[in-house]
């Protein structure tokens, strides 16, 4: 995997803008929104394997355009699939011109015209995919591109992005080979749902809701009312696909308990954290710091006044151990190894 790193941030002011227009060179022609003399602070951080290329970048508002006068000088024709966290999109493309809200995933391809506008700051992730690499559901692609995908299957699309951007970084040589095979499986899926692409990218659907559930559950890990028909809406699941997925974990209580006792750990081994035992049971949830302690001690074998003083001494206890996210797939790398 070939991972790189551009930034505008060390360069003079005068140079930034200039410097990210170069960045671009012969793919988009970039405009920012502000005057030209302001700043231009900007980041691109890509991983790339054989067939893809995962794209983060942060920038200031702009407009970008792919012309045709672009598309003569350089012919790649990928396509890219765009996530923006923050700012609304503004696109026009193939005679078309829509509005894509963030968080909301969309296609385009390298090879038509293109213009972008970003109203504001972004943080944006983008998937770039060969087009001879996935030449199999080329037509799947296609049919989907220039348009705002929301339907709920895409909404698993946008998670399954993100769960790339925390996991691709990190993946050894052995499973980022698979990495292309195992999100031509996840496109499919999402794109043409249907019971065989859905098992085809079982693994992958699997890690994603996994990844939605652990989000809901930190999101609201002090909320007394945090258990499965809350966890259901938040992360858009059934009540028996949650208890599939935390089958492996003892259930859906249990799991949920682990968490809030790991996070009680995390505070009392924080030498600025001076809250009362009992209002940390309290705060997690527990209903009284008799049985917060009987449960710590049970999943930590020390009390949590032992960790206390331990930190105030100076000796923090080793972490707890980490969670894992089912006995079949513990990391993001062994849900690649059947691709």
């Amino acid at each position: 995997m070939f991972a790189y790193h551009f930034a505008t941030h060390q360069l003079p002011k005068a140079r930034q803008l200039e410097a990210w227009q170069a960045w671009y060179d012969t793919i988009f022609d970039v405009t920012p929104r502000q005057a030209s003399n302001d700043d231009f602070i900007a980041t691109n951080s890509t991983w790339t394997i054989p067939g893809l290329t995962l794209s983060l970048v942060v920038s200031p508002a702009n407009t970008v355009n792919r012309t045709k006068s672009a598309i003569r000088h350089n012919s790649v024709d990928h396509w890219v699939i765009t996530l923006s966290k923050r700012s609304v999109s503004d696109v026009a493309t193939r005679g078309l011109t829509f509005e894509v809200a963030p968080n909301t995933p969309f296609i385009l391809s390298f090879s038509d015209e293109i213009g972008i506008r970003r109203r504001r700051e972004d943080n944006r992730l983008q998937l770039i995919l060969a087009r001879d690499n996935f030449q199999a559901i080329a037509p799947v692609i296609d049919a989907a591109r220039g348009m705002a995908l929301t339907s709920p299957t895409a909404r698993m699309l946008a998670d399954y992005i993100r769960l790339l951007e925390h996991n691709v970084p990190a993946l050894d040589d052995d499973a980022a080979s698979r990495l292309a095979n195992a999100v031509q499986a996840m496109l499919l899926a999402c794109l043409t749902p249907n019971a065989d692409s859905r098992s085809a990218a079982s693994d992958q659907i699997r890690l994603t809701l996994m990844e939605r559930v652990r989000r809901a559950v930190r999101t609201n890990l002090r909320s007394p009312s945090l258990g499965p028909a809350k966890l259901c809406r938040e992360a858009g699941t059934s009540r028996s696909q949650l208890y599939r997925l935390l089958e492996s974990e003892g259930g859906v209580a249990h799991y949920i308990q682990r968490r809030r006792l790991s996070e009680s750990f995390s505070m009392l081994s924080d030498a600025a954290n001076d809250l009362p035992i009992g209002e940390i049971a309290e705060m997690l949830c527990f209903s009284d710091a008799s049985s917060f302690t009987r449960a710590f001690r049970r999943e930590f074998g020390i009390s949590p006044s032992d960790v206390r003083a331990a930190t105030h001494a100076g000796l923090p206890p080793a972490p707890p151990p980490s969670l894992p996210l089912g006995s079949e797939i513990c990391t993001f790398s062994d849900c690649l190894r059947r691709y």
